[in-house]
């Protein structure tokens, strides 16, 4: 598969890149990509909840009211899960949803995200180019040139080029993200890819 490669005012360069085959041109795998980006949601979880039981809720050490006589259920604690205030039953604790997934098993899930982007004609080269500073109005002219503006669209960069994320943050539709790092949910939740011209050597890296 040969791609153009465009310039940042979105003209070509009249330079074509060829891509990898084997990594953009296969059979796309979807329960592996399934699987990846289920251990991706669930590493991202901090699993910090919590919530008191009976034995942490503070108060309680009275009895409320004597055992018999009043005509009501006997009780021993204002405490009780069943009373407003009291402890929570089985609630829910600290606790790991780490998922892993085998090295192969991700470079396949990667390898079919890409093929589909590919197939689907999701995915553009630029020429490389950075800011002096962070210039949000700069990267949304680029978009505005390769016709990309209105497409949510993830911009992968050889290394890590912090004008340009910067730049981004304020672009609702916008990520910025080194290639070597993009994860196959990356990969999938966006409409285009737009490869920085050495980030497709980069990405390409990753997989040997």
């Amino acid at each position: 598969m040969k791609l153009d490669v465009y310039k940042t005012d979105g003209t070509k360069t009249g330079e074509t890149l060829e891509f990898n085959k084997d990594i953009f041109e296969i059979e796309p795998n979807e329960h592996v990509m399934y699987l990846a980006v289920k251990a991706h949601l669930a590493n991202k979880r901090q699993g910090t909840h919590k919530a008191k039981e009976r034995n942490e809720v503070r108060g309680g050490g009275k009895k409320p009211w004597r055992q018999k006589g009043r005509g009501t259920a006997r009780a021993g604690t204002t405490r009780s899960p069943l009373w407003v205030g009291g402890g929570t039953i089985f609630g829910p604790k600290p606790h790991k949803y780490t998922q892993k997934l085998n090295k192969k098993v991700k470079k396949l899930a990667r390898k079919s995200a890409l093929s589909i982007k590919a197939k689907n004609n999701q995915i553009i080269v630029v020429e490389d180019f950075d800011f002096d500073a962070p210039k949000t109005k700069e990267l949304v002219n680029i978009l505005n040139a390769l016709k990309v503006d209105d497409k949510k669209t993830l911009i992968l960069t050889n290394e890590t080029k912090n004008n340009i994320y910067i730049s981004s943050k304020n672009l609702d539709k916008a990520n910025v993200l080194e290639a070597y790092k993009a994860s196959t949910y990356d990969l999938l939740n966006n409409q285009v890819i737009l490869f920085q011209k050495s980030a497709v050597e980069s990405i390409l890296g990753t997989f040997n």
